[in-house]
């Protein structure tokens, strides 16, 4: 069985969480795109772990995870992120391999990364990574693979840093270098999770391009970056939280606005804490856009939602959702590619009575209060898929299944 997990909105829905929470069903982990910027974040038994590009499975003591062909590594940030894994106990030596046909970020990469955003018109707001030049590299076939580094001619086209850095990280990196597609097929039949980075609305052809990441973050991703076909993939969740956020620059049609909601958006990014895991910087907020949700289920073949941060309403009397938006003077239900309509739409919002219930208390779904309820079945009839997870905080023990994604 092969279950896919992907952002349903501009990223940071909580992926790290669900991930980790499904892979105990699993027996292999396969992140198929991103990179370092990646921030997942896992709570267990009280202790915060910050993942950037090991699969989130790699909790787990029994699960063998793969960084697949679609990501971009930052081999010093791995190696010292495996670092951080083993000083906190987790014993990874065995369980982590690369695909050997990703691609590698150079050193000089973040620094081009940070110039060549600082010298757009309009600038993405990049994390400075170096993620967008690996994947610009690897379009125009100058990227470096894993599997290159085997490949004489090619490494005598490197001097200087960056043959000194390949040559630092070679043999590591080689010792954990695996035939994705082989190894897809060698373990076909066992039960697989592919993990998505960044979200949806971010994918670089079907989010809100320009402002996008270099990679696939579709579900679609998932076959390309690992190895394996689309009528390989048994099921597709997308994970979304009760509200909106964004990193960086780009249209965000129902961000709060500050003058009128600032008082409100701090209130939401406090206490969902709401900053950056890679970064540290301060999201942008705003009111859950169904409109953009439904777009993401339609676009992803979703078969389910996981629905997070319920539990930041916990203290509301209101809250209120994006249903359409006012573009031109005229109603909009679809999402438009046109950046400029994206920018001056306004959202047209929907009122929703609060629950005035600390969700943490509760143990199971049908505990849940009949307002927060009702809001779920509010979502699942507009996007026309069904929330089949919930979560209503950071512990493993605080999730509600609905519908194992897992059961066909």
């Amino acid at each position: 069985m092969n279950v896919v997990v992907i952002g349903a909105q501009w990223g940071d829905e909580g992926k790290g969480k669900i991930v980790d929470y499904l892979a105990e069903d699993a027996k292999y982990v396969v992140r198929y795109a991103g990179g370092p910027n990646a921030g997942h974040t896992i709570v267990v038994d009280g202790k915060q772990y910050a993942l950037h590009q090991v699969p989130s499975g790699i909790l787990y003591a029994d699960k063998k995870v793969f960084l697949g062909s679609g990501m971009v590594i930052d081999a010093e940030a791995f190696f010292n992120e495996l670092q951080m894994l083993k000083d906190n106990g987790i014993n990874w030596e065995g369980r982590v391999f690369i695909s050997d046909r990703a691609q590698l970020i150079l050193p000089r990469y973040r620094q081009m990364d940070k110039d060549r955003d600082a010298a757009r018109k309009r600038p993405i707001g990049t994390t400075g990574r170096g993620m967008g030049i690996a994947y610009a590299e690897k379009a125009h076939r100058d990227g470096v693979r894993l599997a290159d580094l085997d490949w004489p001619e090619k490494m005598a086209e490197f001097d200087g840093e960056d043959k000194e850095y390949l040559d630092k990280y070679r043999d590591r990196l080689m010792s954990m270098r695996v035939n994705m597609a082989a190894e897809m097929y060698k373990v076909k039949g066992e039960n697989i999770l592919f993990e998505g980075a960044q979200g949806a609305m971010l994918d670089l052809d079907s989010g809100t391009y320009p402002y996008v990441s270099s990679g696939a973050s579709c579900a679609a991703g998932a076959a390309s970056g690992c190895g394996i076909g689309p009528h390989d993939l048994d099921q597709i969740v997308g994970v979304f939280k009760a509200y909106e956020t964004r990193v960086g620059n780009g249209p965000m049609p129902s961000e709060f606005n500050n003058e009128s909601e600032g008082e409100l958006c701090q209130y939401v990014r406090d206490t969902g804490r709401e900053y950056g895991v890679t970064t540290g910087r301060a999201r942008r907020c705003g009111y859950l856009d169904l409109v953009a949700l439904r777009y993401a289920c339609r676009v992803n073949s979703l078969d389910g939602l996981v629905l997070t941060h319920l539990d930041i309403y916990d203290a509301m009397d209101q809250i209120e959702a994006c249903v359409a938006y006012e573009i031109n003077g005229k109603e909009v239900t679809d999402f438009p590619a046109n950046v400029k309509e994206l920018e001056t739409a306004k959202p047209i919002l929907k009122k929703f009575t609060g629950w005035k219930t600390v969700l943490k208390n509760c143990r199971s779904y049908m505990e849940l209060p009949e307002n927060a309820r009702a809001y779920i079945k509010f979502i699942e009839d507009y996007c026309e898929t069904p929330v089949t997870i919930v979560s209503v905080g950071y512990e493993r023990n605080e999730t509600f299944v609905r519908k194992d994604p897992w059961i066909k």
